[in-house]
């Protein structure tokens, strides 16, 4: 059995919680990953609009790469629907599929938590996932309530905590900040 270099090791981070701020995280790991050279891809479960970022990470060139997987109308609030789960089952398989072949070393799985969440995808797949990936690529989950079984597979676990939000006092998502 090889060691593995502990600088190319990858690891498996969770951005969770109720607070702002988990894809952007995600999103700040990409430039440094992008900045080392590394390749990259996103892959944007229940995401089907293009936000800001997606526009900032074309300017990064060809080492990253975005996917989205679901429509421009957003179901949270109501009942998703099978449209819903057929994006996020095609995002779980491109998921899979980039870690067999092994053409990323950073692959973000950005809202996979809340995909999962509201069962478009289970967490059997999700832990499927996790341990086919390549002990060399590094994985980044992001999206509110992480189940607890994903927690226990990352390697390194951050709960964003909402103490204060201008969202409270009725301002809404605002271009280059929010989206």
């Amino acid at each position: 059995m090889e060691i593995l270099n502990e600088a190319r090791k990858g690891y498996v981070h969770v951005y969770t919680g109720d607070g702002k701020g988990k894809t952007t995280a995600a999103l700040g790991l990409v430039l440094r990953a992008v900045g080392a050279g590394y390749r990259v891809l996103i892959v944007q479960f229940m995401k089907g609009t293009v936000y800001s970022e997606i526009k900032a990470l074309d300017a990064l060139g060809e080492n990253v790469e975005v996917k989205q997987y679901g429509r421009s109308e957003c179901f949270v609030g109501k009942q998703p629907s099978r449209e819903d789960s057929d994006w996020a089952a095609r995002g779980l398989q491109e998921a899979i599929v980039a870690l067999r072949t092994r053409q990323y070393d950073l692959v973000v799985l950005d809202e996979l938590a809340v995909a999962q969440r509201f069962n478009l995808v289970t967490v059997e797949d999700v832990m499927v996932l996790l341990k086919e990936r390549p002990s060399e690529t590094e994985v980044v989950i992001t999206g509110r309530w992480a189940h607890p079984a994903i927690v226990a597979q990352a390697d390194l676990v951050t709960e964003m905590r909402e103490v204060k939000h201008y969202y409270q006092t009725g301002v809404l998502a605002r271009t280059g900040i929010e989206r």
